[in-house]
């Protein structure tokens, strides 16, 4: 079995490096500067426990890889990059390879299970960071990650078991979960607070997270969606995903303030706190909170502003001007 890993950053580079430096065959998509840097001189991963160098082959489009019937193909892009990435997967040829949507939120499968029949859904919980093209950072220990995985959209199968044996092998905590997507459910709550502690200055953002998350909830008991709770309290995590230092290395914070201190033009809290906009819209539950923050993200992407820049004051004024409207919709 081959892991083509699309999408070679944070999580992407993590999965690559680790899969490659534990004897499997691993071949990445990237682009820029990071598809350059990893032909040059491999993929350096930093850890607590040392640095390692991964050298594993790459490639700017799936084209100009071949694929084995039994290859395992690893989404590790944003969700906004999941449709382009999908279609240049048909075009090299792809059909009933494995597909892994190692990605948050809960949208990427339903774009990959219309255009391929095995699809499965992966739950990523991992400190990483990507910022300096042809290095990865991973703070996770004793594990690099939890990388649960299960078939979209529900089940387990011998895939999914061989998958999750060779993650194990590699320094992951992977377990098999027949219902997968009340996992990413649960991660996805967590998520919520990605745009929040990106925007404002660092221990601000906790009441509104607190409040996106009610929200969510509360659309989730109308929507009928389960969820499992993933949080701090998790003795799993607390157990097997410590977030340790590695020297010289700073922890940018979650894949959206990592997207905007790189100003990579896009960002997926469309599909983050937008799924909450769009299931409460669905099912007639306000979500002024989370639309706030949808609409936010937009504006630190269009003005590239940087990371800590917008005032509690002003999230505070706003919110609350988006409940007032609800609460009288005349004026």
């Amino acid at each position: 079995m081959k892991f083509v890993i699309y999408g070679v950053g944070a999580i992407g580079g993590l999965l690559a490096a680790k899969l490659s430096l534990a004897g499997n065959e691993v071949a990445g998509i990237a682009r820029g500067a990071q598809l350059e840097a990893i032909r040059k001189n491999g993929l350096k991963l930093r850890t607590p426990a040392g640095d390692a160098v991964a050298r594993f082959a790459v490639a700017d489009d799936p084209e100009k890889l071949t694929f084995d019937a039994d290859d395992c193909i690893v989404l590790a892009m944003k969700t906004q990059d999941t449709p382009a990435a999908l279609q240049r997967l048909r075009a090299a040829g792809v059909t009933t390879q494995a597909i892994v949507c190692a990605q948050n939120g809960v949208t990427n499968e339903r774009f990959a299970l219309r255009r391929f029949p095995n699809v499965y859904a992966m739950t990523v919980m991992a400190p990483a960071t990507y910022v300096t093209a042809g290095e990865v950072n991973g703070f996770g220990m004793p594990k690099a990650g939890i990388f649960d995985i299960g078939r979209y959209p529900g089940g387990a199968d011998d895939v999914a078991e061989r998958l999750a044996a060779s993650f194990n092998g590699a320094d992951f905590d992977c377990v098999v979960d027949a219902d997968i997507m009340a996992s990413k459910y649960g991660k996805l709550l967590l998520n919520l607070s990605n745009i929040i502690e990106a925007a404002l200055p660092a221990g601000q953002g906790g009441p509104f997270g607190a409040a996106a998350r009610a929200e969510a909830e509360s659309v989730y008991e109308a929507a009928g969606i389960k969820w499992k709770d993933l949080g701090a309290a998790n003795l799993r995590r607390q157990e097997l995903l410590q977030e340790k230092p590695i020297p010289g290395a700073s922890r940018v914070g979650s894949s959206t303030a990592q997207s905007l201190a790189r100003h990579v033009g896009s960002i997926e809290t469309d599909f983050l706190n937008g799924e909450i906009v769009l299931l409460g819209r669905l099912h007639d539950v306000p979500t002024p909170v989370n639309a706030y923050f949808s609409d936010l993200a937009q504006r630190l992407l269009g003005e590239k502003l940087k990371p800590g820049t917008i005032t509690a004051a002003e999230v505070e004024r706003e919110i609350a001007a988006a409940r007032a409207a609800l609460a009288d919709p005349a004026g």
